[in-house]
């Protein structure tokens, strides 16, 4: 394609990638000009894709404004071929195996899966180097939610809003990073999950853990948005 395309780029060997906090590195983030369709227009694009030489054509023209040619088909990557995970695998040994009962709850089989964990995890960035990429860095875990909202250290409700606060800012910056969210059913229920640990009595480690939930699953109070079949009704949620 480098007669319709621009130059390739040249990407940089992992090696040399820089991904601490000071990193210079820029963010490619092209201009997608694809079209936006949905409904009719959906199976019309489909219908014009698959017809062999206009499709081919009009592909190679999406391809090719959206530099999916420059930035990945003919990208030059001074990389070996990876046929194997690079990263060293430890297997753990299985600790504190449980058989759960049938028929229990969801909540008791949370607590079940709870009490199989060690008492205490080593923390992600005591594990890293001190000067590599992941120092410092901390991803929360949901015993780490369960255990700060059993203290008082915070509640489920300040932290809905500043989730919420951050998918606002990502929003405006024309990040969909959700299909769908409900601020206002998001804010009930982690007033509802507050209330419940101040009582002392939360439903199970789950509660108050913020979860994202995948388009096509069907989930209160929002409208299923995957696409199943054209015979089948999924205009309301069912679950």
């Amino acid at each position: 394609m480098g007669l319709f395309s621009s130059p390739a780029k040249v990407y940089k060997p992992a090696a040399e990638v820089d991904l601490g906090p000071g990193s210079d590195e820029h963010y490619i983030s092209p201009n997608v000009r694809a079209p936006r369709v949905a409904g009719l227009l959906v199976k019309l694009m489909a219908w014009v894709l698959e017809t062999p030489v206009l499709g081919w054509v009009v592909l190679t023209v999406l391809k090719r404004d959206n530099l999916v040619y420059k930035l990945v088909s003919d990208a030059e990557i001074p990389e070996p071929p990876l046929f194997t995970a690079a990263h060293t695998w430890r297997d753990i040994p299985e600790q504190n195996v449980r058989r759960t009962k049938p028929g229990l709850s969801p909540a008791e089989r949370v607590q079940e899966a709870v009490g199989c964990l060690p008492a205490r995890l080593p923390e992600p960035a005591a594990a890293a180097p001190a000067d590599g990429p992941a120092a410092g860095f901390r991803r929360w875990r949901v015993r780490d939610f369960h255990r700060a909202y059993s203290s008082g250290q915070t509640t489920p409700a300040m932290v809905a809003r500043r989730f919420l606060a951050a998918v606002k800012e990502c929003s405006d910056l024309k990040m969909g990073l959700f299909i769908s969210c409900d601020a206002a059913d998001v804010m009930r229920q982690a007033e509802d999950s507050t209330r419940r640990y101040q009582q002392g009595a939360p439903l199970s480690a789950m509660d108050g853990v913020l979860v994202a939930v995948k388009d096509e699953l069907d989930c209160l109070p929002y409208p299923t948005t995957g696409i199943y079949g054209p015979c089948q009704d999924h205009s309301l949620p069912t679950s």
